[in-house]
């Protein structure tokens, strides 16, 4: 299954404010959440400077990977 099939069909909108109260301290000044959605475990917000991606691992899922990516294409 790839990512963009993900998106399209099996992904579920996550709203805004629940998006900011879980993650909102991962946000830098003046970024804002415009768009977020979950697909099985890991969830993937789109705020308008950069894409996180949150990917939770393991049967327990207490291991988690944070990537972040900026228009540049930078992975920090």
């Amino acid at each position: 299954m790839s990512i963009l099939s993900s998106l399209l069909g099996n992904a579920g909108t996550i709203e805004n404010e629940k998006l900011q109260e879980k993650y909102g301290k991962l946000l830098i000044p003046s970024e804002e959440i415009e768009a977020g959605f979950k697909i099985i475990r890991d969830t993937f917000i789109f705020t308008n400077k950069r894409l996180i991606l949150i990917d939770v691992q393991g049967l327990t899922g207490s291991k988690i990977q944070y990537f972040s990516y900026n228009r540049e294409n930078e992975m920090y």
